[in-house]
């Protein structure tokens, strides 16, 4: 009435060539396994890794997002420091001069861009006067009527100009 279980170490051997002496058969099943084991760990080892720097990967790019978003709420308060100048209000000038000092380390970039060549990705031409006789250097910013910003080289907002050329 014993149930009779059956021996690994017969299925182990019977997957292994058999050499005629059962320890090592046993041997080389058992290494076999091991070496199966070890290849097992190495591949989960990679795959963790690989998870981990797209993790990294992911939580850097999230950060970046959220501070970007940040940024751009913060346009509105660069916008009324460059009307309150444009009135006369020289007082605000060290508060916005702050604020851009503060974030240009992080990834604000202040798009001014007088007498640079016209970029349709990063500046907004809404005035277009035509270019003097004799002037070949194609589109040129002459005026800039509101700043743009990006940040970390993503455009927030581009820059609204005014175009010659």
């Amino acid at each position: 009435m014993s149930e009779e279980l059956p021996d690994d170490s017969s299925e182990i051997a019977a997957e292994e060539p058999d050499t005629g002496d059962p320890v090592l058969d046993v041997m080389a099943a058992l290494e076999a396994e091991r070496d199966g084991h070890l290849l097992d760990l190495q591949r989960m080892t990679a795959e963790f890794a690989n998870y981990r720097k797209q993790a990294d990967r992911r939580t850097v790019e999230i950060g970046g997002r959220v501070r970007g978003d940040l940024a751009e709420k913060l346009l509105p308060v660069f916008d009324a420091c460059d009307l309150a100048l444009d009135h006369g209000a020289h007082d605000v000038a060290p508060i916005r001069a702050s604020l851009v000092q503060a974030l240009e380390p992080v990834g604000l970039e202040v798009l001014d861009p007088v007498d640079e060549p016209f970029d349709p990705n990063r500046h907004d031409a809404v005035l277009h006067e035509p270019a003097a006789d004799g002037d070949d250097t194609g589109q040129v910013v002459v005026e800039v009527l509101r700043r743009g910003y990006a940040w970390e080289g993503r455009v927030l907002r581009p820059a609204m100009v005014r175009v010659r050329g």
